[in-house]
């Protein structure tokens, strides 16, 4: 059984702030936030990451945008927002569940990271 901190919050083992929740997606507020609104919409089921997907899962991969999308509405995000998928070591990635950032409720810019 995978014991990532997101499979323990979906199972409910571990608190987590949830903002949205169905059979198939969870988004949860991010402990670190990096903007004023700073979630995670990431799969129920666990995923390690994008390579781990199959091609029937380009359905959950276009509802997780679809969901992200809706709760940026509910969170009152109508001047845009940022979705940012992190991959592998160099990619920035710290949990193996997939998960999509959704950031917004300032001026992003052109990026959040700065080169080192």
């Amino acid at each position: 059984m995978i014991e990532d901190v997101f499979c323990k919050i979906i199972a409910g083992q571990i608190p987590g702030e949830v903002v949205y929740r169905d059979d198939e997606v969870i988004v949860l507020k991010d402990i670190h936030p990096q903007a004023p609104v700073h979630l995670l919409v990431m799969p129920v089921r666990h995923v390690d990451g994008l390579g781990d997907l199959a091609e029937h899962d380009g359905v959950l991969l276009g509802k997780l945008i679809a969901v992200a999308h809706r709760v940026a509405g509910e969170q009152g995000l109508v001047k845009g927002y940022r979705l940012i998928v992190n991959e592998g070591e160099h990619g920035g990635k710290l949990v193996p569940h997939l998960h999509v950032h959704l950031l917004g409720g300032k001026a992003l810019g052109p990026k959040i990271v700065a080169n080192d």
